[in-house]
């Protein structure tokens, strides 16, 4: 009697430890990554299309679990993309949409699993299409390089800092910079510069800064930029 216990406690023992690891294996299952993040192709950064329909290209994603990936595409006006003018998903790394003539526009691309898993946006792209008899193009919105919008500056000076671009690349571009306590800022700081960083001193203690930079090219052309903010400390 004593054995047939013993051999009996010991499959009840075995029993239990199968089922712990049955549960141990479902738990690592129900892990699921988000697809890689695209890598825009074409059009390429700051181009000029010559045709209106034009065609997006990215790099395919890769997702480790080999779920079905599909792309969301968002094309907009703005570098901030508060104005989109295209959102279309597709499941291939490739389309065709057709856009106003003479306009510049952005455009990014983020990766999704059928689990409901995204990838981050990738990196943003601007573009120009092709107006009709038009000889010069406006410069491209100016993009924030510092400080981070909506940052805080601990000292009492700080060195803003953007870049620009233009399709027309004989063009000179220059800048000027509004700078206020108020919004939208008001007080030109600089005017026609041709650098792209410019020191602010005096900042005062506790106050929330806006800032934009204007853009103007060698013919003419303007792009008034977004308005950004910092506080200081």
């Amino acid at each position: 009697m004593k054995n047939i216990l013993n051999i009996l406690n010991l499959l009840f023992g075995v029993l239990l430890f199968s089922f712990g690891s049955c549960g141990g294996d479902d738990a690592t299952e129900g892990v699921n990554t988000a697809p890689s993040v695209p890598v825009l192709g074409s059009p390429a950064n700051n181009k000029l299309c010559v045709d209106n329909s034009v065609s997006f290209e990215w790099n395919v994603s890769i997702d480790a679990e080999n779920n079905k990936i599909f792309y969301q595409i968002e094309v907009a006006t703005d570098n901030e993309f508060t104005e989109i003018v295209i959102t279309t998903e597709v499941t291939s790394n490739r389309t065709i949409v057709r856009l106003d003539k003479g306009k510049a526009y952005y455009w990014r691309v983020k990766a999704s699993d059928n689990k409901n898993t995204s990838s981050s946006y990738s990196e943003t792209y601007s573009f120009y299409t092709e107006g009709v008899a038009q000889t010069n193009h406006l410069p491209f919105l100016p993009q924030l390089v510092f400080p981070a919008y909506n940052s805080v500056i601990t000292a009492s000076s700080v060195a803003l800092n953007w870049t620009a671009n233009d399709v027309d690349v004989n063009d000179i571009l220059s800048y000027d910079i509004y700078l206020d306590a108020v919004n939208p800022p008001k007080t030109k700081v600089a005017n026609s510069i041709s650098e792209t960083i410019l020191n602010v001193d005096a900042l005062e203690a506790s106050k929330i800064y806006f800032w934009k930079v204007v853009v103007r090219d060698s013919k003419g052309g303007e792009t008034v930029g977004q308005v950004w903010s910092f506080k200081s400390n």
